[in-house]
């Protein structure tokens, strides 16, 4: 009997990207519709001396940038994030064996990506509701999709510049030699 291969087949790596993505979407809308039921806005509720609950409201991107825009950047954020979930999702279909350690990344960027998409689309701005600070300096107010695509990105970033693991194929098609 041959032995079972610790990773995924290669049609399957795609549907646990996406799986993971689904699961970011539905923390993320969950934690979004609690946020706007139970917190009110602009009024922090403090749980650590570094870490409130406040609903905001960013109309713009990361660090609210374009916030102030005048509304077009509704749609033009939109697009452009629709575009990269697209690509997101073709690049999880098209993934190389030797590239199975993005599944996660790929997956946790997607989420993130199309769980503030949907806030934009639908409300015309991003919920967020989780406030760092450290006396009066303010991180600017986050939610589970901001932290599904930082952490994505992150992971991505580990996997792209540290590699796999020792044995596994690199990208020049060779397995790796450790002398």
């Amino acid at each position: 009997m041959p032995e079972a291969s610790p990773a995924l087949p290669p049609m399957r790596r795609h549907w646990l990207g996406l799986l993971i993505a689904a699961v970011v979407i539905v923390l993320d809308q969950w934690s979004k519709h609690v946020a706007v039921t139970e917190l009110v806005f602009r009024t922090p509720v403090v749980v650590t001396a570094w870490f409130d609950w406040m609903l905001t409201y960013n109309t713009g991107a990361a660090f609210s940038f374009l916030a102030d825009a005048g509304g077009w950047q509704r749609w033009f954020l939109s697009a452009i994030a629709a575009a990269v979930s697209a690509f997101i999702v073709i690049w999880l279909f098209r993934l190389a064996p030797e590239d199975r350690g993005l599944v996660l990344p790929l997956g946790l960027i997607l989420g993130g990506g199309v769980g503030n998409l949907i806030d934009r689309i639908t409300l015309g701005y991003v919920v967020d509701f989780v406030s760092w600070h450290y006396q009066d300096w303010y991180w600017p107010a986050f939610n589970v999709a901001d932290a599904a695509i930082s952490l994505g990105a992150a992971a991505w970033l580990w996997v792209a510049l540290l590699g796999g693991s020792e044995g596994e194929v690199g990208p020049s098609g060779d397995a790796s030699q450790s002398e």
